[in-house]
């Protein structure tokens, strides 16, 4: 008899079926038991999921310790168009006057200025009030940084928008997208930037009332039917605009409601300060709701970018620089990118100019001992005098290595100095900071103009004499580009006697203009006195019922076969052996009217006349109707074309010259 062994009890053959029928039932609860803790795991972990999804569960604690994170001032950038008024804006905002000031009434230089949270709601009160929407502010305040809107600064324009956590695009109204302002939407989407839109120039309006520095629903509220209807007519342009030129979904900002999905649209008077109210209380309620984590303070990581190198009577060289992130103290080593190497040196003061000051505005400074970011910070210290403006500041740290950060801080400079030419050919550039020299070193390369070396800062003695070495080389090149520095009187004197011609310019497009024409100039006076030795490569074939004189001067109606034919060619006839001179066309006339030129296909009447005291040649006696007439060309007239006139000639031109070398036996290049 069979039987089974159960913890240790043995069970008799009636029982064994029972014992089987308890240890399969037992067994198969153990395995729902298991199954059960494992669906049990699976949906905590979905619910985990979820909840960091939507903001429950774990991620609500997290957000709590979020909430109680310190938070710096947001940096805010001010970019678009030549004259839309951004820094007018800015000076209604704090009631300065800073754009008078500039030269042509344009922004240079990246300016920063620091709004107090008790200014901003100072500012709003009135919008609160009517609207019930408070501030619940949990920023100590803005940094607003003015840009340059021209387009000539697209670097200076970038460096800024490599600073800013929000911008704003200023867009006239009355003229929608201009050209930097698309340029500046498209370096915001580069970087990723959310920005608002100052709709400015309301005031401009036909019968528009103001309200100073009213909130701009109630400025709406006052105007008539008609002026109403202009506004929305207007803003609904730019709305089309936006979504036409930039691919960007804009509203409204009081009709916006997912500011993650549409741009807003703020109207507002740099005037009458209509519409700054809703802008700032816009800024502060978009930076403290969307990014927190974006303006959060970190101490570790410091974030310090030179804006400007200054000599301030009294303090000596200063730099001013924007502290985006970390903490500046005095006494700290600094690393900064010099002209001529690294500068490492210590923290002397840290000044700041007052609230609501421009920091390039002259005023009394505040002095500190450290200064937390976000802050706009001017630095005295030794050995300053060749600081690069427009590059980065480095703290060393008890653990940092000095040699890496002199390596890093050099970096900016070193893209700079690649784009001096290596032959040493070119003209001087110099300018009063690094994203200004790298503006005009653009416009030089686009220009095809070679740089033989840079400079930051006023224009000296040494500089006059690297730029004279180019009077042995080529004289065009003896020239100096200055923008935003003064010369010296002594380089001046000595400019004249060496003969450097210097340009300066407190407005970089008055400086274009003024490389332009002098190129121009150069350019006109090679090519008049290039025109009588180049000649152009053309093949003629006579027309035999267009024959008028067939001696000396010869006067036939020719068809450019190739190339193109000038006053001034001298024809020769290559089937002879040796090649037969005919002589140089003195006229081109089509329909009774002079040409200087006719081109591959045209059918013109032309006067060849000989040289005297040469044999006088016959058509019909030493060459024939049928022979092909071409332009004699040399190793000197070629050089002249590719000199002078490469872009008076097509590709088709060139393959001809290439042709003509081989059967007039000029070998090598020209």
């Amino acid at each position: 008899m069979y039987g089974l062994l159960v913890r240790g009890y043995w069970l008799g053959p009636v029982r064994q079926l029972e014992a089987e029928r308890k240890a399969k039932e037992q067994k198969k609860k153990l395995e729902d038991e298991k199954k059960k803790a494992a669906e049990e795991k699976a949906s905590t972990k979905k619910t985990s999921k979820k909840g960091k999804k939507t903001g429950r569960s774990k991620g609500d604690s997290k957000k709590k310790r979020k909430d109680n994170r310190e938070l710096r001032s947001p940096i805010c950038c001010i970019l678009g168009h030549v004259d839309t008024g951004k820094t007018k804006l800015l000076d209604k905002m704090r009631s300065t006057n800073v754009q008078d000031r500039e030269a042509g009434g344009i922004t240079q230089q990246i300016g920063a200025t620091y709004f107090p949270m008790k200014n901003i709601e100072k500012a709003t009160e009135e919008l609160v009030k009517q609207t019930g929407k408070s501030l619940n502010a949990k920023i100590p305040g803005l940094l607003m940084i003015d840009t340059p809107g021209h387009e000539s600064f697209t670097n200076l324009r970038a460096r800024g928008s490599n600073l800013c956590d929000i911008a704003i695009l200023v867009v006239d109204i009355m003229h929608l997208l201009e050209p930097q302002t698309l340029e500046s939407i498209r370096l915001l989407k580069e970087r990723k930037t959310p920005f608002i839109v100052a709709l400015n120039k309301v005031d401009r309006l036909f019968e528009w009332k103001s309200t100073p520095n009213g909130p701009i629903r109630q400025s709406l509220k006052n105007q008539a039917g008609y002026v109403k209807q202009e506004f929305d007519t207007r803003t609904n342009q730019v709305i089309a605009a936006f979504a036409k030129e930039a691919e960007i979904n804009t509203c409204l900002y009081y009709k916006n409601k997912d500011y993650k999905v549409w741009n807003s649209l703020v109207p507002t008077s740099a005037h009458t300060g209509e519409g700054i109210p809703d802008l700032l209380w816009l800024l502060v309620k978009m930076t403290q709701t969307f990014m927190r984590d974006q303006i959060a303070v970190s101490y570790s990581d410091l974030q310090c970018t030179v804006l400007e190198v200054k000599k301030v009577e009294g303090l000596g060289t200063t730099i001013d620089v924007v502290l985006v992130n970390g903490i500046l103290r005095e006494g700290d080593t600094i690393v900064v990118c010099g002209l001529q190497g690294p500068i490492v040196t210590s923290i002397r003061a840290l000044l700041t100019p007052p609230p609501m000051r421009e920091i390039r505005v002259k005023a009394e400074y505040i002095k500190h001992k450290q200064i937390k970011a976000a802050m706009g910070v001017k630095i005295t210290a030794n050995g300053l005098e060749h600081a690069v403006a427009g590059t980065q500041l480095l703290v060393c740290g008890p653990r940092d290595d000095i040699e890496d950060l002199k390596d890093e801080s050099m970096a900016d400079l070193a893209s700079i100095l690649s784009r001096v030419d290596p032959s040493g050919q070119g003209v001087y550039v110099q300018a009063s900071t690094l994203g200004s020299l790298e503006a005009l070193l653009q416009f030089l390369e686009d220009s095809k103009v070679p740089v033989s070396g840079v400079a930051i800062g006023p224009v000296h003695k040494k500089d006059v004499m690297k730029a004279a070495v180019m009077r042995e080389h080529r004289e065009e090149y003896a020239v100096i580009l200055a923008f935003d520095v003064s010369a010296s009187p002594e380089a001046k004197q000595m400019a004249a006697e060496m003969g450097v011609t210097i340009f300066t310019a407190n407005i970089i497009y008055h400086l274009f203009d003024m490389v332009t024409k002098y190129f121009d100039d150069i350019r006109k006076k090679r090519r008049a006195e290039a025109a009588p030795k180049a000649v152009f490569p053309c093949i003629l074939k006579i027309i035999p019922e267009f024959v008028f004189n067939k001696r000396s001067p010869i006067v036939v109606g020719v068809e450019v076969v190739e190339g193109i034919l000038r006053k001034g060619t001298p024809l020769v006839i290559t089937d002879k052996n040796p090649h037969l001179d005919i002589g140089t066309v003195t006229s081109i006339e089509l329909e009774h009217k002079e040409k200087t030129e006719a081109k591959k296909g045209e059918q013109v009447c032309i006067k060849i006349e000989q040289n005297r005291g040469n044999q006088i040649i016959l058509l019909g006696r030493h060459f024939n109707i049928e022979n092909p007439m071409i332009s004699k060309l040399s190793r000197e007239s070629i050089r002249l074309l590719k000199e002078n006139f490469k872009e008076d000639l097509e590709m088709e031109d060139w393959k001809l010259v290439v042709k003509l070398k081989k059967t007039f036996g000029i070998i090598g290049k020209a």
